[in-house]
């Protein structure tokens, strides 16, 4: 679909909320094309926080969903043309293409709409670090060697993600926050824990080798900022659960950005309670 396809829709944000301005944003994992994605919750932040440099770190539309079964409302075509208006009003937008959208993979070194699909990047920050810009799919050993197990492990994800909304739904009769039955598991089984340790050690260590200070990537659906092996080692997060972004400030700082619970913060929701950011 070409970007003049598109209907252009209206920008709602509230002026009297202030915009959050850095020097870089990082997102991934948006499902574009699934009904997990929180595409609401998306437009909000990309209307609301501006940056010099937008990376989009993969799994940006979910064609292995599409295929499956198309499932497109306007919302989503909503947050594709939010996309292409940062890019026409000057922010440079890089696309370095994951696992579910690998179609992009074809188009390596274009540009489409003022967006560079690249198969990955080097970040400089404002303090002079070099940051690996990867999706992560290409460390993952079941992506790799058994994909028809990441098939299976998609589908059985997208089931727990239904299960999970209608177990929210009822949560939220009763006045209880969401709760992630997916990110419980992730951390609490053991094999899960491992298969995520093993994917972040992996590309920590590629990093490395590429004399680099640090690796930004997605793919997990866990954001995290930590060290491994004294590389820096950064995870944007998702917009299906987490609802998380990697930014970058001014001064080179990095930090997470959870938009669900900032957004409850500045609600005045006494249920919320932010954590600290990680930075670095």
């Amino acid at each position: 679909m070409r970007r003049d396809d598109l209907p252009e829709m209206p920008e709602e944000a509230d002026p009297k909320e202030p915009t959050l301005r850095v020097r870089t944003v990082w997102i991934s994992d948006l499902h574009l094309g699934t009904p997990g994605c929180q595409a609401e919750a998306l437009l909000d932040f990309l209307r609301r926080v501006e940056s010099e440099t937008l990376y989009l770190v993969g799994d940006i539309v979910d064609g292995w969903q599409l295929r499956r079964q198309w499932y497109w409302p306007q919302a989503h075509n909503d947050v594709v043309q939010k996309l292409l208006r940062k890019a026409r009003k000057g922010t440079r937008v890089i696309f370095v293409p994951g696992n579910h959208d690998e179609f992009a993979r074809k188009y390596l070194g274009h540009n489409f709409g003022g967006v560079d699909v690249v198969k990955d990047h080097v970040h400089e920050t404002a303090d002079g670090r070099l940051l690996w810009i990867i999706h992560g799919d290409l460390y993952d050993g079941v992506i790799q060697y058994a994909k028809w197990l990441a098939y299976v492990g998609d589908w059985a994800y997208e089931t727990l993600l239904k299960v999970n909304r209608h177990f929210n739904s009822l949560r939220a009769r009763l006045g209880l926050p969401y709760w992630s039955l997916s990110r419980y598991l992730k951390l609490k089984v053991k094999r899960a824990v491992s298969y995520v340790n093993d994917f972040e050690v992996a590309v920590a260590r590629e990093a490395a080798a590429r004399g680099m200070q640090g690796v930004v990537c997605g793919h997990i659906h866990h954001a995290e900022i930590r060290r491994i092996e004294g590389v820096l080692y950064c995870n944007d997060g998702d917009w299906v659960e987490s609802l998380t972004a990697l930014v970058e400030h001014a001064d080179g700082r990095l930090e997470i950005i959870d938009w669900a619970e900032r957004k409850a913060a500045a609600a005045g929701d006494p249920a919320a309670q932010p954590q600290p950011a990680a930075v670095d």
